[in-house]
């Protein structure tokens, strides 16, 4: 908590009593704001109304154009990957605007910049065409958002569902602190699914970071665009969040005047069309043909077997323990027991002391297991790196597993080429996506992290494809691109410390502490290190 005085002793220093008389009045509001809190609740009697993904979608474009392939790969999933930023941003807004049915996106994030706005005129656009849009945001990064909200609610074609609300839309930490239990458990899960024929899911919120805008960190990420036969799981398992009892209709959560009219921000989407930072972002529509190659046949899709892995929306009302609403049991299962190779993608890696257990024993059997993750100097969550540190020297004894850390420069290194375009060049890298392989033949592409809040607390998604040559390319990075981009954790030569090997042109350079950070920065990761809150990361 920040706490800002004015009263200071005549010397510049901060009064002892005027800090003690600050902080008991602070403290004092705070616990009356919070006591204000406690007696708000979410709406006991909800009017929902049930609704299920469009099932007669084949006569729109994009049933038309896929129908001929579909039925050469009866009971496939064809699977495009998107690994740039901005194509993956293109790729939802060109989807929005050919729709003629049915929009359903489910996101974690929704940002009010750049992208989330061209993407919310996009919904509006969409609905004014007649197309039916239904919009599920979790309800945890919302705050700022609720003018939106209300805009897109307003249209008659448009309907906003909050999952799991704060009851008090002005002072979240009271949520926090009167209902930490319920509010602590969110749904992490991401997709876009246009006319029940075409989706994209992965790691991608929507945002400018994750989107490829101009901002200061480009999240590193991916998402794959699927057709065929998983779609309708995906629109399935929508349909089973938007119609559970944690999701809430905006107009029951969202009441009162707000800031904006209606009116006012879908004057503000149109004026954002304009602006230069838009402008330059909007060309990557302009030169991403992949949905008009989609339309035309054209679209190089890999037709595969594909299988849908998702918790059940009830995970987040069940007590932690209570796994058979869990997914990492059934995503294991899927994944299929590795027996040459296993290639691990996680921003937010906590193995905790199951999981570590459980990748020597594969590495015991000569399995060879990579992990990539965050470096500290990368990371957007100091805490989960510091849940990660405590188990590195246990993961590397033996030699089985190898540890890879993001670099913050990887941004900025990465070659301009069509498959990984540079998305801001003064942007600082951060590892974003969720990403598992096995022998190269099998991969996961969602959101669920190798952490304890994704296996016990929040809900997520994703698609194990059993593609060989997906999977062979996430192999590949291990081999080339991954080293260059990232340092490679080591154990010293006498086992009794980390060491970080940095690939450069000059050749390898050894960095004997956690490289690009300070010293203070280290300090408060041993200090969190120590603490018991694995089980919140």
């Amino acid at each position: 908590m920040r706490i800002d005085l004015a009263d200071r002793s005549p010397d510049g220093d901060v009064s002892p009593r005027c800090f003690s008389a600050a902080v008991a009045a602070r403290a004092a509001a705070w616990a009356f704001a919070i006591a204000l809190v406690a007696c708000a609740s979410l709406p006991e009697h909800v009017e929902r109304t049930s609704s299920s993904a469009l099932a007669d979608t084949g006569d729109t474009a994009l049933g038309r154009a896929l129908a001929p392939a579909a039925a050469d790969h009866p009971g496939k999933t064809g699977v495009h990957a998107i690994p740039a930023g901005r194509d993956a941003f293109a790729a939802r807004l060109l989807l929005a605007r050919t729709a003629q049915r049915s929009l359903d996106l489910q996101y974690y994030i929704w940002r009010p910049d750049t992208s989330g706005g061209l993407l919310s005129k996009a919904l509006w656009d969409a609905a004014e065409r007649g197309v039916r849009v239904r919009l599920l945001l979790d309800d945890a990064n919302t705050k700022g958002l609720d003018d939106a909200l209300v805009a897109l609610n307003a249209h008659p074609n448009i309907e906003v569902r909050l999952f799991n609300p704060f009851a008090s839309r002005s002072f979240r930490v009271g949520d926090f602190a009167a209902d930490f239990s319920r509010v602590n458990r969110r749904m992490h899960n991401k997709s876009f699914t246009a006319d029940n024929q075409v989706a994209i899911v992965g790691g991608r919120n929507i945002g400018d970071e994750y989107l490829g805008a101009d901002s200061p960190v480009e999240f590193a990420d991916l998402d794959v665009l699927v057709a065929g036969a998983v779609v309708h799981d995906i629109s399935a398992e929508f349909d089973a969040y938007w119609n559970s009892e944690s999701a809430y209709p905006v107009a029951s959560i969202i009441h009162g005047a707000q800031a904006a009219t209606p009116e006012q921000v879908r004057a503000a989407w149109t004026a954002l069309e304009g602006r230069p930072e838009s402008t330059r972002y909007l060309e990557a529509v302009r030169d991403t043909s992949l949905v008009q190659q989609l339309l035309a046949g054209e679209l190089a899709l890999e037709w595969v077997p594909a299988h849908l892995v998702n918790d059940d929306p009830a995970k987040v009302l069940h007590p932690p323990e209570q796994t058979e609403t869990h997914m990492g049991p059934r995503l294991e299962a899927t994944l299929g027991r590795p027996l040459r190779e296993l290639e691990l993608v996680s921003p937010y890696f906590v193995p905790t002391e199951v999981g570590t257990k459980a990748l020597r024993e594969l590495a015991d059997r000569g399995v060879q297991v990579r992990v990539l993750t965050n470096s500290l100097a990368a990371t957007d969550v100091s805490p989960v790196y510091a849940g990660y540190a405590k188990y590195r020297a246990d993961l590397l004894r033996g030699g089985g597993v190898r540890l890879f850390e993001l670099k913050p420069s990887a941004a900025r290194e990465t070659k301009d080429d069509d498959e990984h375009r540079r998305i801001g060049g003064s942007s600082d890298a951060s590892l974003h996506a969720k990403t598992f392989g096995v022998d190269r033949s099998r991969i996961f592409v969602g959101s669920f992290n190798l952490d304890p809040r994704s296996a016990r607390l929040n809900t997520e998604m994703g698609v194990v494809l059993e593609s060989p040559h997906l999977a062979t390319r996430l192999s590949e990075m291990f081999d080339t691109a991954f080293p260059q981009s990232a340092y490679e954790a080591r154990l010293t030569a006498d086992g009794s410390d980390i060491e970080w090997i940095e690939e450069t042109a000059a050749g390898a350079v050894r960095h004997a502490s956690t490289p690009g950070v300070g010293a203070f920065k280290l300090l408060w990761i041993r200090f969190l290190s120590i603490l018991p809150i694995d089980w919140l990361l």
